[in-house]
């Protein structure tokens, strides 16, 4: 298996839905510089992006990578869930589709997948 690198997309746009701060460090500025501090998992690399059409669920973040499913999960916490999303990455990262078996996933992506999107198919003609 060949191990294509791993995109962690943070939305550093995102806000909860609410006005940003007054300092203008939005809730997905601080999720991303946070991570952006850790030491990623093996194949992943960290990609701010301006904005993933979630704006009033909390923080939003996209997994995505070669052949593999892209999953986009909401209601992220910049302040508690650095850790949850390194993991989950990690397991996303492991996988040849991107499919991370029930069990092994992080609580957090069972109950808040936004979006599923299969892998661009090779055209045959």
């Amino acid at each position: 298996m060949t191990m294509d690198t791993t995109e962690l997309l943070v939305c550093v746009k995102c806000r909860h839905g609410e006005d940003a701060p007054g300092d203008d460090r939005r809730p997905g500025q601080s999720l991303y510089d946070t991570l952006a501090e850790a030491c990623m998992p093996e194949g992943v690399r960290l990609r701010p992006v301006e904005c993933l059409q979630n704006c009033d669920h909390g923080c939003t973040v996209a997994l995505r990578g070669g052949d593999r499913w892209t999953y986009i999960y909401g209601n992220i916490d910049e302040v508690s869930h650095a850790d949850m999303l390194l993991d989950g990455a990690a397991r996303y990262a492991a996988t040849p589709d991107g499919l991370i078996p029930w069990r092994e996933r992080p609580d957090h992506f069972k109950r808040n997948c936004i979006a599923r999107i299969p892998p661009l198919e090779a055209d045959n003609d």
